[in-house]
């Protein structure tokens, strides 16, 4: 029997719906979930997708993640918002900021919305191309809980803190989505399921010597830092901006306690209607665009791609031949519907 199944995206999403309802979403709320998890596979990012959703389920068992808290305001200065997530479920929050920031864009510009106390995000991806959809750069970033050396040290105290960038475009934004680390925890957890191994050394093990071994890895907790100390100094000044600018908690303070939650974040939205001309943006994009697929590939027979676009070809690939899905995760995700 085939250990991995295809799903048309319209099986999956009632059937995640189902399972948030049972586990005390409103109807509206449950739906939009249901719809960013799916999503999230169908553009091929299952590590952040369905194979989340179970843990995800668990938190909520756990009263960590709150399905009734909505996000409220705390304070407001000008294109600027600081508002407390309360612990509800992190991707309706972080949806509901971007979304306050693509409003507030509307109005002057630029929209920035801080967030404290709220859960992990999953996809951060999500919320680039929400504001991209919207005809908006789209930025956002998130702290973490530590699970990362500081470039020269041995101990687990920096975040892999996700920073993400948007610009629109057809058929598919480009868009940055990288944790800090050089390979996501997500991703590790995906390759050690399927008994693979990194394609170069991702981090320490417990003896301190570099690994390919993703297991390995996830168990000493210390992943390398993306672009070794470029990216560890790229997640301190993460952390920075997202707690200082929230109010909200450090990745140190988030590490005080398990499970990971109460976590910083920060939206921004730029309006492009209103602050360049759409002759302009089509000439630039076009010019980069073109400039980066018509670069002679290193591997015969290899391809370069913009940023985004091997999203948008999974998403393509999966609309066509359903969505790759654990049989066993598969069934485990249908259980909860029934609990």
């Amino acid at each position: 029997m085939e250990k991995t199944i295809r799903l048309e995206f319209s099986e999956i999403e009632p059937v995640l719906e189902a399972a948030l309802l049972k586990h005390g979403f409103g109807n509206e709320r449950a739906s939009l979930c249901a719809s960013l998890f799916a999503e999230t596979s169908l553009d091929g990012v299952y590590s952040h997708g369905l194979n989340r959703f179970p843990v995800f389920l668990q938190m909520v068992e756990k009263g960590i993640v709150r399905p009734g808290n909505e996000p409220s305001m705390v304070h407001s200065l000008n294109n600027f918002e600081t508002w407390d997530g309360n612990l509800g479920p992190g991707n309706l929050n972080a949806w509901a900021c971007m979304g306050r920031a693509i409003e507030l864009a509307r109005e002057s510009g630029m929209g920035v919305v801080s967030l404290r106390n709220t859960n992990h995000w999953m996809r951060g991806g999500t919320y680039g191309l929400q504001a991209a959809r919207a005809g908006c750069i789209g930025i956002c970033m998130t702290n973490t809980k530590p699970n990362m050396p500081p470039w020269g040290g041995r101990e687990t105290k920096v975040g892999n803190n996700p920073f993400i960038i948007s610009i629109p475009k057809e058929p598919y934004p480009f868009l940055l989505d990288m944790a800090m680390s050089q390979f996501s925890y997500g991703k590790m957890e995906v390759l050690e399921q399927n008994g693979e191994k990194l394609p170069f050394a991702g981090g320490f093990d417990t003896d301190l010597q570099l690994t390919d071994d993703p297991a390995a890895i996830m168990e000493s907790e210390l992943a390398l830092p993306m672009g070794y100390w470029k990216g560890s100094g790229l997640a301190v000044l993460i952390d920075l901006l997202v707690s200082i600018l929230s109010g909200g908690q450090t990745t140190n303070e988030i590490g005080q306690r398990e499970p990971e939650y109460g976590l910083s974040q920060l939206f921004i939205a730029f309006d492009l209607q209103q602050l360049t001309s759409e002759n302009n943006r089509t000439r630039i994009i076009r010019e980069v665009t073109g400039s980066l697929l018509e670069t002679k590939a290193i591997d015969d027979g290899g391809e370069v791609f913009y940023p985004g676009q091997r999203s948008w070809l999974r998403r393509q690939e999966n609309r066509q031949k359903g969505i790759p899905v654990e049989r066993d995760l598969w069934a485990l995700i249908r259980k909860a519907t029934w609990s």
